[in-house]
């Protein structure tokens, strides 16, 4: 082989080499590329989740602060002006119970909405549902609901008007007070979504035929409240 077909072959060689290392460099890149893309994507992942768990810790310590309790009430008095019968029967009642509605929250007030409250016998309503205006109570905070209600002319079962009767000769009675409507609950600027809100006052009444005005409690009247 002469000296200027070594050169021709040695050059040959060296524009094929180059031409391989060219065609190489954009896959290498290629894959270099792809990997930045995938770390990137995964701290955007990994961002993502810790924001989330930190507003998940954020929450349950709000929740832990600030929980809403359920309000408490108890009847602490009653009043009975008139409770009378007439055909086919009728009822005719003018009650009255104090009924103390306490917020046991210490940070969290409770406004209530659409608030009404009746009384049964029975399970039978003796006193047309009233309605009563709204009301908000800050936290530890008390107040007394005590409403008088009653109407004229209330249809009843005959098993309510001979229940009241005997129960008056006897000289006790046992009314419930219902309360119901919806609340709301407050912390500082927050405030919940409106929740129903129901109240069912189990009271034991010293209660006879020449009672009229006050009359004793029996015994002590927790109401039950479910919300």
């Amino acid at each position: 082989m002469g000296e200027g077909e070594a050169k021709a072959e040695q050059a040959a060689k060296a524009e094929h080499k180059n031409a391989h290392s060219a065609s190489s460099t954009p896959e290498s890149y290629s894959k270099e590329g792809g990997r930045g893309g995938g770390n990137a994507r995964r701290a955007i992942c990994g961002a993502i989740f810790t924001i989330l768990v930190l507003l998940g810790i954020i929450a349950l310590i709000l929740w832990l602060v600030y929980r809403p309790h359920k309000p408490r009430l108890t009847v602490v008095g009653a009043a009975i002006y008139d409770l009378n019968f007439t055909a086919p029967p009728l009822i005719s009642t003018s009650v009255q119970f104090s009924v103390l509605a306490r917020n046991p929250n210490r940070r969290v007030a409770i406004y209530y909405d659409k608030l009404s409250m009746y009384v049964t016998y029975r399970d039978q309503i003796i006193t047309p549902p009233l309605p009563l205006p709204p009301l908000r109570l800050g936290h530890k905070s008390t107040v007394v609901i005590a409403p008088v209600l009653g109407g004229a002319g209330i249809p009843v079962s005959p098993e309510v008007a001979n229940g009241l009767k005997n129960d008056e000769a006897y000289g006790v009675v046992l009314m419930r007070v219902v309360v119901l409507g919806r609340l709301r609950w407050k912390a500082g600027a927050i405030k919940t979504g409106r929740y129903g809100f129901y109240a069912t006052c189990d009271v034991w009444l010293r209660f006879n035929r020449s009672s009229n005005g006050q009359v004793p409690l029996l015994a002590p009247s927790t109401c039950k409240v479910d919300v």
